[in-house]
């Protein structure tokens, strides 16, 4: 079976680009989030296999939202993602339980190598 991914990301190009990688090469999109509020809710609706995150975002930001799926699931398997040059929040992110970080704009075999790593 298909692993489920939940997307979240403000940027609606940016979700899109991701999806496209994604179900390109065999993943099913559970559902879709425009900031860390609906990335928790769509999280408990969905249980995906895996969540790739944006770190900023506007109601909550990435990392605010990857520590309370952690406290709701703390097995939840979550990749960051990030434009360049936010080294403390990387470490930050990483030390609050994501399993990756993801650069942009996306390079597709990193995408799929990272998303390989967490989910197999």
């Amino acid at each position: 079976m298909a692993k489920r991914i939940l997307i979240c990301d403000d940027a609606a190009f940016m979700r899109m680009m991701i999806k496209d990688i994604l179900t390109k090469n065999g993943y099913e999109i559970a559902a879709e989030a425009e900031n860390g509020l609906k990335a928790v809710e769509k999280y408990t609706e969905t249980k995906p296999d895996l969540v790739m995150m944006d770190i900023t975002m506007p109601e909550m930001d990435g990392i605010q939202a990857l520590k309370k799926i952690k406290q709701v699931d703390a097995a939840a398997n979550i990749i960051m993602c990030s434009a360049m040059g936010q080294q403390a929040m990387v470490i930050e992110s990483i030390q609050s339980g994501a399993r990756d970080f993801i650069v942009k704009p996306f390079n597709q075999d990193r995408v799929l190598e990272a998303v390989k790593k967490a989910v197999g």
